[in-house]
């Protein structure tokens, strides 16, 4: 026999205490004097009354304890009606203090975040990282704040500075931060960018790179690729094409992930079964006397790049000292901007996902301010091999 259930409801006054049997939901199947299970009317009691004011955001409700006697109920079931309206994001959890309303659920309302990005317009990979943030849904009308542009001059450490007060004076929810690389002061200007933003309570989530030196971690989260797994891919791929003599070159002063690519590319020569010693040269790519001795010296059949903006200007130095690619030495760098596909000879490199990146970003941002007390993260997106002519492979093939 089919029955037809309704569901009766009892209303909650805003003014009723829950130590009031009258601010009881009950449920009932109309025929029967069957209840709902008691946790999901635990549930829905504490659901109606915030809903409806009893609670403000940010209350505290009352203990477990309090619960278990308003509602007779036993202590896993009073647990589990609050784990369910933790996990439907209407209250937080907290270990030795209590339950709390959730601050009106911030995020639905939206957040003011802040970009510090002092490389936007000179690293390719940040402007599709910042797409990525603009166009991802996140149940919000978030607003991103661009604080100014970084250059390389002798007052960086006060344009640093400013960037950061005036983000703070916009009292931006969080910020995404880029550390600053290529110059010597980096290392500082990083850390005092940071101790800015800590100082405020603003949390921060990187974008790309760490502000310490590899293998070292910070205390922030991180949004990037793997970059030891990077650097070995590229490499074993030259190795794979018949490359025995692979040279590494970056430039001087990169950022922690070229560290972590040089860890890769040593983990792939020491398990290739070829002679040659890994090669690391920190080098201007425009330098061609540089580049000319980092020949001489470890005479390459293969160059893996830190980035794909190393290997556009060795090629373009490559070039001009007449070392044909990949005729005479095969290339590929790591990133795959916009230009890689438009160079002389097409460049081998390998693809990051920058506007994924920029989508999980705000997410991971989201989910820190919801959770404060998460441990430090690093958020790693796959990556993925694109093969063009400048590593000799479709030549073979």
């Amino acid at each position: 026999m089919q029955m037809e259930i309704y569901l009766r409801q009892h209303p909650v006054s805003r003014r009723t205490s829950f130590a009031s049997p009258a601010a009881t939901l009950y449920y009932q199947v109309v025929g029967t004097q069957t209840l709902l299970p008691k946790h999901m009317r635990v549930r829905q009691t504490l659901a109606d009354a915030i809903a409806s004011g009893e609670y403000e955001p940010g209350q505290r409700l009352p203990s477990e304890s309090e619960l278990v006697r308003t509602f007779g109920a036993s202590r896993p079931t009073v647990n589990r009606a609050l784990r369910e309206l933790q996990l439907a994001g209407i209250i937080d959890r907290r270990a030795g203090s209590g339950s709390y309303v959730r601050a009106a659920d911030a995020a639905t309302r939206g957040y003011t975040f802040g970009l510090l990005i002092p490389e936007l317009g000179r690293t390719e990979i940040f402007e599709p990282i910042c797409r990525g943030m603009t166009e991802a849904q996140h149940n919000g009308p978030h607003v991103l704040l661009w604080g100014s542009s970084l250059t390389e001059s002798a007052d960086i450490e006060q344009q640093a500075s400013q960037a950061c007060r005036q983000l703070v004076a916009k009292r931006v929810s969080g910020v995404f931060f880029a550390p600053l690389e290529l110059t010597p002061q980096k290392d500082a200007i990083n850390h005092k960018i940071a101790a800015v933003f800590d100082k405020a309570g603003i949390p921060i989530v990187l974008l790309d790179r760490d502000l310490v030196a590899y293998p070292a971690r910070s205390r922030y989260d991180l949004v990037g690729i793997d970059n030891r797994r990077a650097g070995y891919t590229i490499t074993a791929h030259l190795l794979q094409c018949g490359c025995r003599r692979i040279l590494f070159v970056g430039r001087p002063g990169s950022a922690p992930t070229v560290d972590a690519r040089i860890a890769g590319y040593r983990e792939a020569l020491g398990e290739a079964d070829v002679d040659s010693e890994p090669s690391i040269w920190r080098i201007d790519p425009e330098d061609k006397e540089q580049v000319k001795a980092a020949l001489a010296k470890s005479r390459p059949n293969g160059i893996v790049c830190a980035n794909d903006f190393t290997a556009a200007q060795l090629m373009k130095s490559l070039t001009e000292l007449g070392v044909n690619v990949p005729g005479k030495v095969r290339l590929a760098g790591i990133d795959d901007v916009k230009y890689a596909s438009l160079l002389s000879v097409p460049l081998t490199t390998l693809h990051q996902p920058c506007a994924a990146m920029g989508a999980i970003a705000v997410s991971t941002m989201l989910e820190r301010l919801r959770q404060p007390q998460l441990p430090a993260r690093d958020i790693l997106l796959d990556f993925r091999l694109v093969i063009r002519d400048s590593c000799g492979a479709r030549k073979k093939r």
